[in-house]
This record gives structure tokens, C-alpha cells and sequence, in this order.
């Protein structure tokens, strides 16, 4: 597909950057560029440009980059990355409204502060509200579907769509709502119970997330969703990889963390290749040996370099 530039998009309110830098958004730091990066003024304005834009032209919605992978090729099209006006949150008795910017883990403090439980696992969830939706997020025996009640979203004609927990068709790991909604806000249910207990439990959260994952690298979250247990005979992912012996495989400057080996890390100088090879000898290895097909978690856009 050939370069986008701005001049072939919708008038907006918000904001295009041409050639804009996805590595500086991913966690990982790697990727190239997009032909346009777009953040949108408001719900209206971004339903105005999907509803205008030539439909030909892709959109990929990105959060914060915590579970993105990019290729180093880059982006043709359009990345739309909501920004501060999509990132509020709003408290209503046991009912919590955030916007699909909000980091999770701010979703989590503010309800807890606010005596709202039952939303804890998101301190634990590197991400943002958006995001979450897309991929039924959860951890620490919680989930997305657990809480949602609604979410709203618009479609690729700019039309504004809200969506019941039962409509997001959630599974694993995953959403079955169509992929080309751009989620905007969700609302939340949890129950009462006393902030400092709320608390507690968060504080056991990151206490855990601190000693098993490496969250001070360049990392992407978990690569892979856990396999059914039933066909991988109870391991989860990481002890896959470890059978296999994938702990600290290097490809390039990419490598499985040897913390935890669900994770990769750029060690300062990974290309998205080296670190989608080193992912792919994994699936490889896991599949060949152990008969378990691995499922990538991480989302990648994008093309390979040229």
C-alpha cells in the first residue's frame, strides 16, 4: 500500500503528525514509523474522521504501547492514539466510567480509593482502558468481563455504538466484538468494601508483579496467552518455553526474560524482527516438542523493513 499523507485526510479538530515515531510509544522502544498519527479532540471529531475518511485508508488504534509490537517497516495508514480528553474517570456509587486512555492500574486506585472493589486485578494490568476491552485484560484471577457493564465504541462510518458486557462476546483473553470498533469509554460495576483493605490487596499485586515479572525492561507484557490446560497437559506458557528451554534465548539484542519466560526484552538495540524471530522459534519449538500451539498476546501492525 502506498505512503498516506495528511493532505489525503479529513479536516479535523485534534491533531496529525506525518511520520511519526510509534518506537518512542511502544514499551518495547522498537518499530518504525507511521505514515500518520492522529489523536482526536473528542469523541465527536473522531467520529467525524471515520465517518470521512476514505475507507481504503487502515486505522489501527494503539494505547500506551504496553502490549504492541511494531514492525520496523512502519505503519501505512493512520494510528489513532486517544489522548487526555478520552482519559477521565468518573465515580458513581459502585459504578466507574473511564475513558479508554485511563491506564488500568489508575482505574484500579481511584476506585479503590473511592471503596469501589472488585476492579484490583487492573493494578496489576500494564495497559489502558482501551486496550482492556480489546483483549478482555485481566490478571490476578480477574478480568474485564467480570466488570464491564458497557463500553462505547464507534465503527469505520463514524457511528457511535454501546456495547453491553454480553455484545463484547468475551472469551480468554479476547474480545468477539468487531474488530474494527475504536472503543472510547467504558463503564464498570464493582461492590463496597473498606478503602484500606482495597488497598492491601493492590499492594500484594505489585508486590507479586514486582518479583515475577521484569517490569523495569523493555518488555511487552505477556507474549502469550496461557494455552487451554486440558490440551497442554497444566502448563501454562512460560513452562512451555521452559521445557523447551527457551529461558534467556537470544535472537539479536531481543531475549526471553530469564525472570520470566512469557516475557521478551529488548536489551538495548532489538529490531521488531528480532524480536518477532525470537518469538516465532519459541511457537516453533513449543509446537514441535510439546504438540501446544502458543498464541501470541501481543498485538503487531505494521510491515516487515524493507
Amino acid at each position: 500500500m502506498k505512503k498516506i499523507s495528511e493532505h489525503e485526510l479529513p479536516t479535523v479538530r485534534g491533531k496529525y503528525i506525518e511520520n511519526a515515531d510509534l518506537s518512542a510509544l511502544t514499551w518495547f522502544r522498537v518499530g518504525g514509523p507511521a505514515d500518520v498519527l492522529f489523536s482526536p479532540a473528542d469523541e465527536d471529531d473522531l467520529g467525524d474522521f471515520l465517518k470521512n475518511l476514505d475507507k481504503d485508508i487502515p486505522v489501527y488504534p494503539v494505547g500506551v504501547g504496553s502490549n504492541l509490537l511494531v514492525r520496523d517497516g512502519g505503519v501505512r495508514g493512520v494510528v489513532i492514539r486517544l489522548g487526555a480528553p478520552f482519559g477521565k474517570i468518573e465515580i458513581d456509587g459502585l459504578r466507574v466510567r473511564a475513558g479508554a486512555a485511563v491506564l488500568d492500574a489508575q482505574v484500579a486506585k481511584r476506585a479503590g480509593a473511592a471503596g469501589v472493589a472488585g476492579l484490583e486485578f487492573y493494578r496489576g494490568v500494564p495497559g489502558t482502558i482501551g486496550g482492556a476491552l480489546r483483549m478482555n485484560a485481566g490478571a490476578y484471577g480477574g478480568e474485564t468481563k467480570d466488570v464491564l457493564v458497557e463500553a462505547v465504541a464507534y465503527d469505520r462510518k463514524g457511528k457511535r455504538h454501546v456495547l453491553s458486557n454480553k455484545d463484547m462476546g468475551f472469551s480468554y483473553r479476547h474480545s468477539g466484538a468487531n474488530g474494527d470498533l475504536i472503543f472510547t469509554s467504558a463503564l464498570f460495576e464493582g461492590h463496597g468494601d473498606d478503602p484500606a483493605a482495597i488497598e492491601a490487596r493492590m499492594a500484594e499485586i505489585m508486590e507479586r508483579r514486582e518479583t515475577t515479572q521484569p517490569i523495569r525492561e523493555r518488555t511487552g507484557g505477556s507474549t502469550f496467552a496461557n494455552p487451554d490446560l486440558e490440551l497442554s497437559g497444566g502448563r501454562k506458557s512460560w513452562q512451555l518455553i521452559d521445557e523447551i528451554g527457551g529461558r534467556g534465548r537470544i535472537v539479536g539484542d531481543a531475549q526471553v526474560s530469564k525472570q520470566h519466560c512469557n516475557f521478551m526484552i529488548n536489551r538495548g538495540e532489538a529490531s521488531a524482527t528480532d524480536l518477532e524471530e525470537l518469538v516465532e522459534s519459541l511457537r516453533k519449538d513449543v509446537l514441535t516438542r510439546t504438540g501446544v500451539e502458543l498464541r501470541w498476546e501481543i498485538k503487531r501492525i505494521g510491515e516487515p523493513a524493507a
